[in-house]
């Protein structure tokens, strides 16, 4: 899954997309300036590779949020659903899945296919600010909850949610943007709280973090077999696609040809480069391979569902924060 330079596709980049034939993309705030010239985009780089690709964007609600004012709404953080849900479940499970289903109106809307959320990270005292009021809370079980709630409201708006960041990026005290984050709590302290977060999760498509669980394995959760095998697949039990976060990030080391071939030989079933850096996008496609038969069945499953019928209203969350707000 590759990025691209600008709001609009060059042609030295439809000419290395059509050559390359990544599986989708994935667009930033660089990429966004008016409605009509997102969807051109998007139609632009569908058309590079001959087919509906997948394209992406993290759009969260709060800070993480590459569509933003004055051509599309400001929504909230995911902790001020938190901070609802931790006074009342059921509207704190409300205002979730109208908050994704809001986001996804507005993605759709666009023609896009993924909003890279929700977060399930667990928000702890040592948490750092890169995640920080993107999680909805600390309790492993409410958030779960809420997760629920917002995958129902992608779903609802026609929308593929990614979970992010499994299996688990709360107990980190660095960016991983930055840094390689390393986690040293034991294996049993994790299973019993983070990874209980993902457990269960009925998102089709989940990230894996770019962090270091000392007490499973030295490699970082992307490019260990361990993690990707044991962890998230047998223990959570997660059996959708999974993508490694942006390989451009720090966390990692070395060629981006030897960062991607490190994921997928992990396990990972696709790898992400971001930049849109036409040097760095060539490098990373040298490390990669077609997908295989497994992964392809993953990403081919079926995910959608009947869009709901009716649309979500800003003023209905809107009341519910209120309420929240005067408790």
């Amino acid at each position: 899954m590759l990025g691209c330079a600008g709001p609009l596709l060059g042609d030295s980049e439809r000419d290395f997309f059509r050559d390359a034939n990544p599986l989708g993309f994935i667009l930033f705030k660089r990429n966004v300036d008016t409605p009509g010239q997102v969807r051109a985009l998007v139609d632009a780089l569908r058309a590079a590779v001959g087919r509906e690709a997948p394209v992406l964007i993290d759009q969260e609600g709060g800070r993480v949020a590459r569509l933003g004012p004055p051509q599309w709404p400001a929504l909230p953080a995911a902790r001020r659903i938190g901070e609802l849900a931790e006074r009342d479940l059921a509207a704190g499970r409300e205002a979730a899945r109208l908050h994704a289903q809001l986001i996804g109106q507005m993605l759709a809307e666009l023609g896009l296919t993924s909003a890279c959320a929700p977060v399930l990270d667990l928000l702890r005292p040592e948490t750092h600010t890169v995640i920080g009021d993107r999680a909805y809370g600390g309790d492993p079980a409410l958030v779960a909850a809420l997760a629920d709630a917002a995958i129902d409201g992608f779903l609802d708006a026609g929308v593929l949610p990614i979970a992010k960041h499994i299996p688990g990026h709360g107990r980190a005290t660095s960016d991983s943007h930055l840094e390689l984050p390393v986690v040293t709590a034991s294996e049993d302290a994790l299973r019993d709280s983070d990874f209980i977060a993902f457990r269960g999760v009925r998102s089709a498509w989940a990230m894996v973090a770019h962090v270091v669980y000392q007490s499973i394995d030295a490699l970082p959760a992307s490019i260990s077999a361990r993690i990707i095998g044991d962890v998230i697949r047998r223990d959570i039990g997660f059996d959708g696609v999974l993508i490694a976060d942006d390989i451009g990030m720090k966390a990692l080391s070395g060629s981006f040809a030897a960062r991607a071939e490190a994921t997928l030989a992990a396990g990972c079933d696709l790898t992400l480069h971001c930049s849109g850096v036409m040097d760095e996008m060539v490098d990373a496609m040298r490390g990669t391979r077609a997908i295989d038969d497994v992964g392809l069945r993953r990403v081919a499953k079926p995910w959608r569902r009947p869009v709901a019928k009716v649309r979500a209203e800003r003023a209905r969350l809107d009341e519910l924060l209120r309420l929240s707000e005067a408790a």
